[in-house]
């Protein structure tokens, strides 16, 4: 693991001799499992799950009350461990995980899983791999696999940036990063996702013309993400600034509170270079192809 896959740690990690742990971009949350969920991961999860194996450096340094957790609470969100695959522990499969050759779309933070669902139905040439922490969220999407027949779907249960490493280079198309956490507060700006050194592992992992696509209701927030963004050398924003709402990016529960709240949306497009000229309208005002 290298130096710009990873951020860095404030406190005793600062400490001459000590090392530091990597800093989640997401907060570790539980959650109660339905009936319903705990069947969409006992029956579903060894065909569609794609457990990633947790950072060792991040577990003690971020848990955060390990002695405050609610047996009860872990018991009601753990999945059946005979019926769990075993996370990944070597580089991924895309062609063999998806059972063919298609273009792979990365979802980071799926949430629930309605968007990814949705967009999924919506493009079925494209496989769509979504990453996210919340079992109840993964056990959800899932479920709607099931109901919805979706074969180009897989759920990717565990941290983002372990996923990426895992990755070969050049092997997305596409990489939707939708409502991450904004984290606030000043202090807090070193867990956003979108830091220099996430960025090019981002994009080392995008094809040449590639398209990273990021949406936020945090003008701060999406003012720090164009800048970082602008500043690799191997992405080009797609519009002279931000980029008008993609019309297939369903409208997600974050950005309805946005809307509710009168918070405007930003989205932003950025290319990974390639051999050709990257499309679209850089005025800001029309369309691009958006893969």
């Amino acid at each position: 693991m290298t130096s710009t896959d990873r951020n860095s740690a404030s406190g005793p990690a600062d400490q001459p001799g000590v090392a530091r742990a990597p800093i989640r971009t997401f907060h570790p949350r539980r959650g109660r499992l339905s009936g319903r969920h705990v069947d969409a991961l006992d029956r579903l999860g060894p065909a569609f799950r794609l457990p990633v194996p947790e950072d060792p450096a991040t577990t003690a340094a971020t848990d955060p009350n390990p002695a405050t957790t609610d047996p009860t609470a872990a018991a009601a969100t753990a999945p059946d461990p005979a019926t769990a695959p075993d996370p990944v522990a070597e580089p991924v499969d895309l062609p063999a995980l998806f059972g063919r050759r298609a273009p792979v779309v990365l979802e980071i933070g799926s949430g629930m899983g309605e968007a990814t669902a949705a967009m999924a139905a919506a493009d079925p040439d494209r496989d769509y791999l979504a990453a996210e922490v919340h079992t109840p969220g993964i056990a959800n999407l899932l479920a709607m696999i099931d109901r919805r027949g979706l074969t180009n779907v897989r759920v990717a249960d565990g941290d983002a940036l372990v996923l990426l490493r895992l990755l070969p280079p050049a092997s997305l198309a596409a990489i939707h990063l939708f409502f991450p956490d904004p984290w606030p507060k000043t202090r807090h700006h070193k867990r956003r996702l979108i830091q220099p050194g996430n960025v090019a592992l981002l994009r080392d992992r995008l094809e040449p013309d590639g398209r990273l696509l990021c949406a936020t209701d945090s003008h701060d927030y999406a003012n720090a993400m164009r800048e970082t963004l602008t500043a690799d050398p191997e992405l080009v924003n797609a519009y002279a600034g931000f980029a008008p709402r993609p019309d297939d990016r369903p409208v997600t529960k974050f950005e309805r509170r946005a809307l509710a709240a009168r918070r405007p949306v930003f989205d932003l497009v950025f290319v990974r270079k390639g051999a050709g000229p990257v499309g679209g309208d850089r005025s800001g005002q029309g369309r691009i192809d958006r893969r």
